[in-house]
Formats: C-alpha cells, structure tokens, sequence
C-alpha cells in the first residue's frame, strides 16, 4: 500500500499541473480582453502609416449597427461606413484575434476608395461587443451571417456582398464558407487564415512553449466545450471550406510563423469553389497589405473583377 501511495503522489500531481496549465492557457488564449495589445515589433515599422488610417477612419461619416441592440449580454456592435457614392457593393471585414473593427482601417480605406460600403463589426469578446471569451471565428461566424442578412435589410436586396477577413478574420471568413448563405454574397478573400483552431493552438504549443499536443490540447478543448460549447476539433476550417461554392482568394505571407502557410495550401486545398492562392514573397503574419499597399490593392482588385464584378476599375 505504501508503495502504490508513493507512485500516486506524483501521478496525482502531474495532473494538477496538467489541469493549471491548461486553465492558464484557455484563459490566456481565449479571455477577452479589453484593449488591443500592441502589435510584433517587426510590423513596427508601420506604425505611422497604420495610424494614418485610423485618422482617416475616425473622420469619415459613419454610423453603429447592432444585433441584438437591446440585450447587453448579446449585443453585437459594427461600424458601417457608406461609399462616397451610392453604391450596392458591399465588402464585411472580419478582424484578427483581439483586435476590433478599426484596426481594419487599412482595409477599409481600401474599399471605400474602391466604391465599396464597408461593415466592421467587432466580434464576440472584442471591442464594443459582448461575450466574455473569443471564439475564433466558430460562434463568429452565426453572428456574420445576421450581419449579411442586416445589410441586405438596410441597403438593398441586389446589393453584392464580399467577405473579407485577415488571420483569426481570415478564418472566420472560411468558417463562414461552408453556411448557407443568401445569394448576395458574391466572393471571400481569406488573408492568413488558419485551417483548425486544433492545429494552431497545437503549432503554438510547440512553437512558444516547446510543449507537446498531450495532455494540454485535450484539457483546453474539453475547458472549450465546457464553457463556450465546442471541442476545438469541432472548429475546422478545412471542413467548412470543403462545402463552399463561393469563389475564393487566399492570402498568405511566406514567412508567416504565427499561422504557418502550410495551412493557406491545406485550405485551398479543401476548397471546391472557383479559387486563387497568393503567397507573398517575405511577409510575415498579416504584413501582406504592409509590404506593398498598391500590389496588395491591384491583386485583390484582379480578383473582384474576374469572380465579383467586372465593372469595377482596373488599375
């Protein structure tokens, strides 16, 4: 008996350290937080010209949609901004993980010049929107779908949609693919879009922390089911993707370490849909746009206008 105690007592405390670590990581990977931390220090070299973009966007006219307005438990919020002029295309961006709907200026700068309507919305967990944790794109997706809905409401039944995301956006947008969704959704550009939460939170493991995938993936996703409904192998976007009929644009840096560009051709991969798959020479995570703005703007706009709309200018 003294024996088998004896053993006991580090198995026992193996799996107490097991079950603390993967509570510390849950909480740190999906709490919510309520600041947007401060981006890698190699995409510091674009601080003056992304701020550029946020001046601009906190001057254009723009107005706050809801869903779920009335309900502050469930509150969803968005920033929709108008085109110059009026116009029935419609891009929603979908932002990266613990950011918001403005640190998307970049983008929707982009689009508006473009002649596009730009919704942002702020997703669960992030900004002025509730939810105590971050989904990763899973629960995102049902509330992009009330989203698309809400602008064919509130602007035009033959309005033309694009979805459009950037990394954990990327993936909500791919998540988003496999829905069925309204006939006003014309075309996705997915920028460093990863293939499964699993995957990635298994590559971060061993990337950051040198850890293996047991026991702590398993532990997470179980915490993950508990609390916000799904195991993380529930969360796929190569599953989603197999189902969308959507043309499709990948983006992915080739020096991505964060979400690894085996993941953009393991997308594109699962894709059936009419698709295009653009590695950048030399990006790193979401630093795509950064490296070349005008290149970055004339590829997405070769892309429009072969699968969106051919009306749209050629540069």
């Amino acid at each position: 008996m003294k024996k088998t105690t004896t053993l006991a007592l580090p198995l026992l405390g193996a799996a107490a350290t097991a079950l603390l670590a993967s509570e510390h990581l849950f909480n740190f990977a999906f709490k919510r937080v309520n600041y947007v931390p401060e981006t890698s220090a190699d995409k510091q070299k674009y601080a003056d010209a992304y701020y550029a973009y946020v001046d601009w966007f906190k001057a254009i006219p723009k107005t706050t949609w809801y869903l779920h307005e009335h309900d502050p438990r469930n509150r969803m919020v968005a920033t929709y901004i108008p085109a110059a002029t009026t116009s029935e295309r419609t891009v929603i961006i979908a932002h990266g993980y613990k950011g918001n709907g403005e640190t998307m200026a970049n983008f929707a700068k982009m689009y508006h010049e473009l002649g596009f309507n730009v919704l942002l919305p702020d997703d669960r967990g992030h900004g002025e929107s509730a939810g105590k944790y971050i989904s990763f794109g899973w629960l995102d997706r049902l509330d992009y779908q009330q989203w698309i809905q809400q602008v064919i409401d509130r602007t035009s039944p033959r309005v033309q949609i694009l979805l459009f995301g950037v990394s954990m956006g990327g993936a909500t947008m791919e998540m988003l693919s496999g829905e069925t969704l309204p006939a006003q959704v014309k075309a996705i550009i997915a920028d460093c879009g990863y293939s499964s939460v699993e995957a990635e939170l298994v590559y971060l493991l061993k990337r950051w922390y040198h850890l293996p995938k047991y026991p702590i993936e398993p532990l997470v996703s179980t915490i993950s089911k508990r609390r916000l409904g799904y195991y993380l192998n529930d969360v796929t976007s190569i599953d989603q993707l197999k189902k969308n009929r959507r043309p499709i644009l990948f983006i992915h840096g080739e020096k991505d370490v964060y979400v690894p560009v085996g993941m953009a051709y393991e997308n594109y991969a699962a894709t059936p849909a009419a698709k295009q798959l653009w590695i950048v020479k030399n990006a790193t995570h979401a630093e795509s746009f950064w490296i070349n703005p005008t290149r970055y703007r004339a590829h997405v706009l070769d892309f429009l206008r072969t699968y969106f709309d051919p009306e749209l200018p050629a540069e």
